[in-house]
């Protein structure tokens, strides 16, 4: 079994190729950061590296063929996992770094897609999953462009999904809450139920495994978040002014 992950050279892109490696997979490591990138292959039974800015569908098309060449075939599985995400203010906004974060987490979904789905509908099997988050159900303050950027990947997903049930390939998307990752280090903030970026590759893992649908982790959050997706508008947005006054309080 083969697999390719994008933003594979750190955080839940390098645990989650740790574990499809324990786990027998051939995997194709994609990346903006060589060094990094050569050094976690080196680490693992069989992998291949390739460099790739996954925001240029060309640079992701070439990066899967050669991948494809050098395991000896195409890719059971697929996982848009390269994100950012920094804070965003819409009393300061800044269109570039908003345009940025939707760039990587969107388009480059959009790209891996298009460059193996193809194939998967011709072998007539396959797995596509995206790394999208809680933080997509809804609009929070401060995190505009990702959690909109998140929703996006949601709601592509889920239609894909349904898409192409008839051709044999599943669609996974997945919702973490907060991981340690390099990205999570910068909060200045409280982040509940934080998880190392071992145990949710593990989840991830079994999920995928599975063929579920949706993946959501941690489970306390999980429902927390969807429970906060049916409130209604004005005391959704009390409870979130509320919590960016705390927010701001302890910071």
């Amino acid at each position: 079994m083969r697999a390719i992950i994008t933003g594979a050279s750190s955080g839940i892109g390098l645990a989650l190729a740790q574990e499809l490696d324990r786990r027998g997979w051939e995997l194709a490591l994609l990346a903006r950061r060589t060094e990094l990138l050569t050094d976690a292959v080196t680490k693992l039974k069989r992998a291949t590296a390739v460099t790739c800015d996954v925001t240029s569908a060309s640079a992701v098309a070439d990066a899967v063929r050669r991948a494809e060449a050098e395991l000896g075939g195409p890719f059971d599985l697929a996982v848009a996992n390269a994100g950012i995400g920094y804070p965003t203010h819409a009393a300061k906004f800044d269109a570039e770094a908003a345009a940025e974060i939707i760039r990587v987490n969107v388009i480059g979904t959009i790209n891996l897609f298009a460059a193996v789905v193809p194939t998967m509908i011709e072998r007539r099997r396959g797995r596509f999953a995206g790394v999208a988050s809680l933080a997509g159900h809804r609009g929070v303050p401060t995190a505009s462009a990702y959690s909109s950027s998140k929703a996006a990947m949601q709601a592509f997903l889920e239609a894909s999904r349904i898409e192409l049930a008839p051709h044999g390939v599943g669609v996974t998307i997945v919702n973490p809450g907060f991981i340690v990752t390099a990205m999570t280090a910068r909060n200045r903030f409280r982040m509940p139920f934080l998880m190392n970026a071992d145990r949710a590759a593990r989840i991830i893992a079994d999920g995928l495994e599975r063929g579920k649908r949706v993946i959501e982790f941690p489970r306390p959050m999980s429902v927390a978040t969807r429970f906060m997706r049916q409130l209604p508008d004005a005391l959704y947005d009390a409870i979130m002014t509320r919590g960016a006054q705390v927010k701001k309080t302890k910071t």
